[in-house]
């Protein structure tokens, strides 16, 4: 397997703030890695970049050796791109249904096929008595895994996760991981941020972690719990390494 997305040398800023600062790496075809470091360390715009919300002034992203930068983001998740959002971004007054049927409403398949292929997603995840209810009446936790079962819907082959498990509910997130776990089983692959280290220690292949706009180390759980800058980057933003699990 080869490298599903490589950056090189992203750079984005905001007025005098420099919020990516070279950034590069790369994801592996059918992974899940994880992007960690302190609040304002570049994680979502570094998202937002791949998927075409921003556009980097300096270097390039690719998605299966084809360049990302100036794309839209409907022409990106066209490409196989999925998201989720930090706050989930919910259609309040349509049905749950409806919801995640949004990304393929230009499908070539059967409407009828869809609603039934919308419903088995709903069952997985214990969910299908709400598929008429509005999206409003969503708890803030089933609205980020219907998020992801839109992205299964959609069958994209990249995944990005922004704060997943934020707020959710333990037995929630035990159907998340179990979701996770069975789309990377079907090929897809992930990039996650999470400040929930339990998540990425146990989901990820391979973590990455930011500050200030830069990569400062990539590794195994061991590698970074033990890293010296890992934990000076979080103590020095008044972060005690227990949040790192150490």
């Amino acid at each position: 397997m080869g490298f599903l997305l490589e950056a090189s040398h992203v750079e984005k800023s905001f007025g005098g703030l420099k919020a990516l600062d070279g950034i590069s790496l790369s994801v592996q075809e059918n992974s899940i890695t994880a992007v960690i470091g302190p609040n304002g360390s570049g994680k979502t715009t570094f998202l937002n970049c791949i998927n075409g919300i921003y556009v980097p002034e300096k270097g390039q992203i690719k998605f299966r050796e084809r360049s990302l930068v100036g794309l839209k983001p409907h022409e990106i998740a066209g490409l196989g791109i999925g998201r989720t959002f930090q706050i989930s971004r919910t259609f309040k007054k349509i049905s749950v249904t409806e919801n995640i049927l949004a990304p393929v409403l230009k499908s070539q398949k059967d409407i009828q096929q869809l609603r039934r292929e919308a419903c088995e997603l709903l069952e997985r995840v214990g969910m299908l008595a709400l598929k008429d209810n509005l999206g409003e009446d969503l708890s803030g936790g089933q609205q980020k895994l219907l998020e992801l079962l839109r992205a299964w819907i959609a069958d994209s082959d990249l995944i990005l996760l922004d704060e997943p498990f934020a707020g959710v509910h333990p037995e929630l997130k035990a159907n998340f991981y179990d979701e996770i776990r069975k789309l990377q089983q079907r090929g897809k692959t992930f990039v996650l941020i999470s400040h929930d280290m339990k998540s990425v220690y146990t989901l990820s292949d391979e973590i990455i972690v930011f500050d200030l706009g830069r990569v400062i180390a990539r590794g195994s759980e061991e590698d970074i719990k033990t890293d010296e800058r890992v934990i000076e980057a979080y103590l020095g933003n008044q972060r005690p390494p227990a949040e790192l699990g150490v």
